[in-house]
């Protein structure tokens, strides 16, 4: 026999957690007790509760886990909020615990009660409120499947504080069955061949990485994909560090604050191949323009971004990964010279301009911190770069080499760097981590 909040710590143990992040407060106590009790999980104290959403963020970033943060009810959840959306926006998995007032107190407005379930619906996978404390095992099994699977991103759990004081004979699941929730991974092999077709048609071809490079764990692949066709890489935002910036095919980031070449680079393309890129705004602003004469083959994991944003010739549903070693090895097509050189000549163009500016006489010159920081850094490095002109600078200048670049990409929050920082470093102590702030 257990305790819901004992139950809460094996569940986590269970799902091979060690660290978690959160600030306690009355309601969620009795899991801090047993937390406190049981010794083997590390709790972060943060400073204020958006904090452990970004720490759990870093966290999960670049330990490939599933990051965990704990918070009380009431101002202690709504706190949470703009972490979670942050989390949601880029697909980035968290599992969200919230201390809830006692169920026999719900619907009454009592001291820090908040829907908070209701509040974050928009923005997460899934939400959980525990009204049987029975159920703690099967909900904390099926939350941290659903938040790591398909296109990742946060699962809220909300538990009253009774059920964790309530006592239950304790029993985790070896297995998950959810209905209506199977996500697809193969990919459709006709699509395949028929993308491999296009390609092979294909005079000025570009690959568009987006942050599902990395939800897929797809890195190598996407290496081995371009070095064997010899297509030009470009990427949005959140791609940015899939390939080295040294990759002898990486271009550059695309879009509003991306460079010159890249930009160039796939509005000349006639195929482009775009891999876990939901084509943003600020990567294309205007797509049906910049893509109107080319002919896409749009890979992704979650199948309501393909053809939301643009028109799709080729549309694949499934894992990057294994999409990628598909196309590997069914594709003989490589690049033109004519092509590469084209590319290069954008690029050599992009650096040349680059390179004529004047230092400003009494004022620190971005680029050249940026480069420094590139040259200073071990290769295995992990840079968050906070929201505005410094992140612009980060993308656009810090060399990447076999390291991480984290920021927030679709919702932009201020303040993200330190707390993926933090996270980033707590995943992998011996790295070196910097967080660039504006």
């Amino acid at each position: 026999m257990l305790s819901g909040a004992q139950a809460m710590v094996e569940c986590l143990k269970n799902e091979g957690v060690t660290t978690i992040f959160g600030y306690p407060g009355a309601v969620i106590c009795p899991f801090y007790d047993a937390v406190l009790a049981d010794g083997t999980i590390r709790h972060i104290l943060v400073r204020q509760e958006q904090n452990a959403g970004h720490e759990a963020s870093g966290y999960a970033r670049v330990s490939g886990k599933v990051g965990v943060c704990v918070v009380t009810s009431g101002p202690g959840a709504t706190n949470l909020i703009t972490a979670i959306a942050t989390a949601y926006q880029d697909s980035i998995p968290i599992v969200a615990i919230t201390g809830q007032v006692r169920r026999d107190q719900l619907g009454k407005d009592v001291f820090q009660e908040v829907d908070i379930t209701g509040a974050v619906d928009p923005f997460v996978k899934h939400t959980y409120l525990i009204k049987d404390t029975k159920e703690i095992p099967r909900i904390f099994k099926e939350a941290f499947h659903i938040a790591s699977t398909g296109r990742q991103g946060p699962v809220l759990i909300d538990v009253p504080m009774d059920v964790q004081l309530e006592q239950f004979e304790f029993s985790y699941p070896e297995k998950v069955n959810i209905l209506g929730y199977k996500p697809s991974s193969k990919g459709n092999m006709m699509q395949v061949k028929r993308a491999v077709s296009v390609l092979e048609s294909a005079k000025k071809p570009v690959i568009c990485i987006g942050g599902g490079i990395f939800g897929a764990k797809a890195q190598k692949e996407l290496s081995e994909f371009s070095l064997k066709t010899q297509i030009p890489v470009v990427s949005t935002m959140m791609g940015l560090s899939a390939l080295s910036s040294k990759h002898e095919n990486f271009v550059g980031m695309i879009g509003m604050h991306g460079t010159s070449a890249a930009n160039k680079t796939i509005n000349s393309a006639d195929v482009a191949i775009i891999i876990g890129a939901r084509v943003g705004d600020r990567a294309v602003k205007v797509p049906e323009q910049v893509f109107s004469q080319t002919k896409i083959i749009h890979i992704d994991i979650d199948p309501a971004e393909i053809g939301k944003n643009v028109s799709v010739d080729v549309p694949i549903v499934g894992d990057a990964r294994l999409i990628l070693s598909e196309l590997t090895a069914k594709c003989d097509y490589v690049c033109s010279k004519q092509w590469k050189d084209e590319v290069k000549s954008y690029k050599d163009e992009y650096l040349k301009n680059l390179n004529s500016r004047k230092d400003i006489e009494g004022y620190v010159n971005p680029v050249k911190v940026m480069k420094a920081l590139s040259d200073k850094l071990p290769e295995k490095s992990v840079v968050t770069a906070d929201v505005g002109q410094n992140q612009i600078w980060t993308c656009n200048h810090f060399e990447v080499k076999k390291g991480r670049l984290l920021s927030s990409g679709g919702m932009g929050t201020m303040g993200y760097s330190v707390g993926a920082a933090i996270g980033a470093k707590l995943a992998d102590p011996k790295v070196p981590v910097v967080a660039v702030c504006g």
